[in-house]
């Protein structure tokens, strides 16, 4: 299974519908089976979007004590 993580911080209000089309508009398919990871802009939530081939489930994870440890956001260096 592929797992696709978003490497800048999403509105947490949003709603599957929603994250969906952010894969979308990413030029990635919604539909293909993969997980596609979203981060709020506080390191300890965490929301994972995935079509399991008969209805989005949308699997939502808040840390009370800590934080997921994300790589660092910068300019992609070749």
């Amino acid at each position: 299974m592929k797992v696709y993580l978003a490497s800048q911080p999403v509105g947490f209000c949003k709603d599957p519908d929603s994250l969906l089309s952010l894969v979308r508009d990413a030029g990635s398919d919604p539909f293909s089976g993969a997980l596609y990871v979203f981060r709020a802009k506080r390191t300890d939530r965490v929301k994972i979007v995935w079509w399991d081939g008969t209805g989005v489930c949308l699997f939502a994870r808040r840390l009370e004590k800590s934080s997921f440890c994300w790589p660092r956001i910068g300019p992609v260096r070749v």
